[in-house]
């Protein structure tokens, strides 16, 4: 089912409680369709965030990779 606009506004109570008993709810609003979900159901499609320390930890194995600092003389500057 699309809710018109101004049907969903009259009844949001409606709307949000299908969105949360019956699943996603759409609103159409000069031909453009706005979709209302649970946050059960929004945090499920997103998926978990993950922190940046997590991401840092968890990445891909680097220990092949030689990181080691250039050793040659820097190039001379015109002073």
């Amino acid at each position: 089912m699309i809710w018109r606009f101004p049907d969903a506004r009259n009844k949001l109570s409606e709307v949000v409680d299908r969105a949360i008993n019956e699943g996603p709810q759409r609103i159409s609003h000069h031909g453009e369709v706005v979709v209302v979900v649970s946050e059960e159901e929004f945090n499920r499609l997103r998926g978990q965030p993950i922190s940046f320390t997590a991401y840092l930890l968890h990445g891909p194995d680097l220990s092949e990779i030689d990181i080691e600092r250039d050793q040659s003389p820097m190039r001379d500057v015109a002073g």
